[in-house]
């Protein structure tokens, strides 16, 4: 028997990854050309398309056959585009699950940055620091509604699983860098019993108002604005959710704010936790691995963290019963207890 022969190395990966920026600008400039919203109504031809968005057949016709390419559309034979159900669910501006804004996110805020990254590396130093006061409250407010589809599914998955919000008694939630205050809308919807008070910069908090209102919560919401790592919580509070703020704090104010939020916690209240998660070897998910990149370029000691990493600083502040809770999100979600 001949040995097996060694497997060619070709360009191929590397070449991929030198394009990678084309899809997600293409996507960008279909959802701010109206693309997917035109196609929601019914399949259309290039000159169809062209004369409900406004935008040339020229620009159009490569853009919308990469699409075809990244099966975000179809083409049939009498050269008609259609959504497929990933565009129709996340790409149609108006549906609840709609992320086209977080495209626009990246390509106005985030890819700007990273054209920076090999200085950033150099110098450890970040572009901009979103995690502080001056960039970071106008950062965050520009972007936060855009984010509520994301975690809107993971929040209710949350509410269902809490046994706090089902027991009858008040239920009272501290949403702590509430932004959209999607996680406090959720439990609010679970359950009539549910209070919020949501935590953040004045500005954001105004973003989050207007959110709440829209889904008729509004007296059931209050507010605390300011600096989190400055602000005093209270005390009392049955649950608290710290949604995607851990990653822009780095490891010292992360501890510092999960300690504070145990204070504020009721003996027996839950502590829920969603992060861009990474495995204790640093390895995979290769999403927490790039989002770790994101977390240097625009933080100061921003970074990801395992849940082994999260759960060791839970256990060392007193928090027990530190466990994972599947849910749609990038990452399950961590739960712990104040006893």
């Amino acid at each position: 028997m001949s040995a097996a022969q060694p497997q060619a190395v070709t360009p191929e990966r590397i070449m991929q990854f030198m394009w990678g920026y084309v899809p997600p600008l293409a996507i960008e400039s279909a959802v701010c050309n109206g693309v997917f919203d035109a196609l929601d109504k019914s399949p259309k031809t290039l000159d169809q398309l062209a004369a409900e968005t406004g935008a040339s057949t020229r620009g159009l016709r490569p853009v919308l056959d990469l699409l075809v390419g990244l099966q975000l559309l179809t083409r049939d034979n009498d050269n008609h585009y259609a959504l497929t159900p990933d565009s129709s669910t996340f790409l149609v501006s108006g549906k609840p699950a709609f992320l086209g804004g977080m495209y626009r996110h990246m390509s106005r805020q985030l890819m700007p940055n990273f054209l920076h990254l090999r200085d950033v590396v150099k110098t450890g130093k970040p572009v901009e620091r979103v995690d502080e006061k001056d960039d970071g409250s106008a950062f965050f407010a520009e972007f936060v509604a855009d984010i509520f589809p994301m975690s809107y599914a993971p929040a209710s998955v949350l509410a269902n699983s809490l046994p706090q919000l089902h027991s009858g008694q008040p239920v009272r939630v501290l949403d702590i860098a509430t932004g959209s205050g999607v996680w406090g809308i959720a439990l609010a919807q679970a359950s009539p019993n549910v209070t919020v008070t949501g935590v953040d910069w004045p500005n954001v908090a105004e973003v989050t108002q207007k959110m709440v209102a829209r889904f008729g919560l509004t007296d059931r919401f209050s507010y605390i604005t300011g600096n989190l790592r400055e602000v005093d919580f209270g005390s009392g509070y049955t649950i608290a959710t710290l949604g995607h703020i851990l990653h822009s704090e780095g490891e010292s104010a992360s501890r510092h704010l999960l300690k504070k939020v145990f204070d504020a916690l009721a003996p027996g209240g839950t502590i829920a936790i969603a992060e861009f998660l990474v495995n204790a070897d640093r390895r995979r998910p290769v999403p927490g691995l790039i989002f770790a990149v994101n977390m240097l370029v625009n933080t100061t000691d921003g970074d990801t963290w395992s849940f082994e990493q999260i759960r060791s600083w839970l256990t060392e502040i007193g928090f027990t019963n530190v466990r994972q809770l599947d849910s749609p999100g990038p990452s399950p979600l961590i739960l712990a207890d104040k006893p």
